[in-house]
Parts: C-alpha cells; sequence; structure tokens
C-alpha cells in the first residue's frame, strides 16, 4: 500500500507493528525501500518531518509529544495495551490530541481489537478512519473491530486505499 502512494503524500507516516525488537528495524528498511522515501525505526525525541515514515520500535509504545514544535516522538515502556507493546491505541490517541482532524488513520490486517479505540479518539478529534476489508485482510480482527466500531469513513480493499490517502492528502474529498 505504502508502495502506491504518489510522491505528492508528503505527509508523515507513523506506522505501529505487533512485532518485536530486531524485526521493526527491518520492517523500517523494507518499508523505506518499497515506499521510495525516508523511514526509520523511532527513537525518543525524534522529529516528526514530512514525507518521512517511522515504526515504532519492539517492546516500546510510540506516542507523539506536541509541547514542543515541530512535535516529537516519545517512545515508552507503559504496559502493554490489548496485549501488546507496541499498541497502535497509545499511538493514535496522542495523534488525536496534537493534530485533530488533520489527523488519518489506517487500520490494516491484524489480530484482535487494538486500533479501535484510539481510532475513536481520531473520529471524536474530527479525523478520518479508514479500515482494510474483510475479503482483502488476512486477519480481519483489527480492522474488523474499527468498522464495528462504527467509526470508519471508509472500509476498503487494500489497493483502493493508497488512492484514497492521496485523494484526502491533496485536499480532495475522498
Amino acid at each position: 500500500m505504502l508502495s502506491a502512494l504518489p510522491e505528492s503524500v508528503t505527509q508523515p507516516i507513523l506506522v505501529t507493528q505487533h512485532m518485536p525488537p530486531t524485526f521493526t528495524t527491518i520492517l523500517a528498511q523494507h518499508l523505506g525501500r518499497a515506499a521510495k522515501r525516508p523511514s526509520a525505526e523511532a527513537t525518543d525525541r525524534m522529529v516528526i518531518e514530512a514525507n518521512h515514515i517511522y515504526v515504532a520500535p519492539g517492546g516500546f509504545h510510540m506516542t507523539v509529544d506536541g509541547r514542543e514544535t515541530p512535535p516529537r516522538l516519545r517512545l515508552d515502556t507503559e504496559p502493554p495495551e490489548n496485549y501488546v507493546r507496541p499498541a497502535v491505541d497509545p499511538m493514535l490517541r496522542s495523534i488525536a490530541r496534537v493534530y485533530g482532524s488533520a489527523t488519518l488513520c489506517v487500520i490494516l490486517t491484524g489480530m484482535g481489537s487494538d486500533g479501535a479505540l484510539g481510532g475513536k479518539a481520531v473520529a471524536d478529534a474530527g479525523g478520518t478512519v479508514v479500515a482494510q476489508d474483510e475479503k482483502s485482510s488476512v486477519v480481519w480482527g483489527m480492522p474488523g473491530a474499527a468498522a464495528a466500531a462504527g467509526i470508519c469513513s471508509a472500509v476498503l480493499p487494500l489497493t483502493d486505499i493508497a488512492p484514497f490517502i492521496a485523494r484526502l492528502a491533496s485536499g480532495r474529498a475522498p
């Protein structure tokens, strides 16, 4: 999906994947090559830059701290949420607090319901939540939970998500 994003999409991309340490480093490298944009495993207090991909490191929740300009990433070892660390919900709650209605949340295939509560925070802040549809998901747990919560602006096949993001990022109605 990231490789299908046009160069015109320059907003920063934050990724939380339920993976252990070392695997997230490899994931960040792979995503950068596929998307043809700078990508890194996040470090604490890293400045969030346009056109960059940031991956939560295994074993740490990744959140956004908007008390400074520009906003920075924060890493913590607070207790697991939804039985995992990193978890999507803490990241989404923090993004919604900092970026409000400018937030776009995409929930892709995965087990459990992580992302549904954070996605609700995004929707409550006026942001947009998109979930991958059941047919194109390997496991429809996470996107299914978001869809069932009624917080999604769209539930789309994986192949339709990048064009949706491009339209939204350009200011055109999705």
